[in-house]
């Protein structure tokens, strides 16, 4: 590290990564769990993508945006896991400083970006059952590509602004982070020059990434009780209410790990079941949304079915 002029900081040039380096027995489990949690993870949206992209039937909005959030998760998860992988294996694991701010930008980007797709999926539950009749109308194939376009655009700019404006001083050994990963919140500790700009920034970039999809989602689904509430028949309305389940549970899941993670209390104690639940938030869930929008959907059993059928031939034939 070279001293800056005039100044006590240092010029940071790498990052340690804590992780559970100081407890190797629990790293080694934590590796072979992991990886595992990983490879599921992979397999199982790279699968949801192909079918979708294969079956003409699912070649609706909802499974646009399915497509959208499967494609999120697996970037999300190959930018941090393979790197704790090989951290699990290192005595002192190090990432550079470039790379460790990358790697937040890429983190906050499909955070956020994450976020939206929840809540645009939510609208579109909302227009397919208030209004059945004018939905295909409204939620046209054009009309959402150019939503995920406006949406990728739109967040990774929002994404670059903390990071650009966030201070790159940091005091005499301050680079441990004591996290798997570059977790903002960790690596923002550290700096020892003023951090009230990027603070503020952070904050405005809290309400984009977690309130606003939130309340936006929230408003949707009463919105839909509401109009369930006036559909006459009980099947009518079980029907109406089953093809929300799978991507209420998937945001009851995400929302509710994001409020365990950044909403509650902070002490010392927790610092290590923290990042455990943060990992739970990047590999467990990424790795249960094709199985919750898979078990819960007929129309995605059926086409994996018919997938599995055809390669099964496909096999025999050879």
């Amino acid at each position: 590290m070279n001293k800056l002029r005039g100044a006590n900081y240092t010029e940071v040039t790498e990052f340690i990564l804590v992780g559970l380096s100081h407890q190797p027995k629990s790293q080694i489990i934590f590796f072979c769990i992991l990886l595992h949690l990983y490879l599921g993870t992979v397999v199982g949206n790279i699968l949801i993508i192909t079918v979708v992209w294969k079956e003409p039937r699912l070649h609706t909005p909802m499974y646009f945006f399915l497509c959208n959030l499967s494609f999120v998760d697996l970037c999300s998860t190959t930018t941090a896991v393979p790197l704790v992988l090989v951290n699990c294996l290192r005595d002192c694991p190090t990432i550079t400083y470039s790379d460790c701010y990358t790697q937040m930008t890429i983190f906050l980007f499909l955070g956020m970006t994450e976020c939206s797709l929840l809540a645009v999926m939510a609208y579109d539950r909302f227009v397919a059952i208030s209004n059945p009749l004018r939905y295909t109308l409204i939620m046209t194939m054009r009309a959402c590509f150019q939503i995920a376009a406006v949406m990728w655009l739109s967040n990774f700019l929002l994404a670059l602004i903390p990071m650009v404006t966030m201070p790159a001083q940091f005091c005499a050994g301050h680079n441990v982070v004591n996290h798997f990963v570059c977790e903002l919140e960790a690596v923002f500790k550290l700096v020892c020059s003023d951090t009230t700009v990027s603070a503020i920034l952070m904050w405005i970039n809290s309400i984009f990434i977690l309130h606003l999809p939130f309340l936006f989602i929230l408003l949707s689904y009463i919105r839909i009780v509401v109009a369930v509430l006036k559909i006459p028949s009980t099947a009518g309305r079980w029907k109406a209410f089953s093809t929300c389940g799978s991507h209420l549970t998937v945001v009851t899941i995400y929302f509710g790990t994001l409020i365990s993670i950044y909403l509650k209390p902070q002490n010392k104690d927790s610092k290590d079941q923290d990042k455990i639940i943060s990992i739970f938030y990047g590999t467990v869930i990424p790795m249960m949304n094709p199985l919750i929008y898979t078990l819960r959907n007929k129309d995605m059993i059926g086409a994996l079915r018919k997938a599995a059928g055809k390669t099964k031939q496909a096999t025999q034939s050879v």
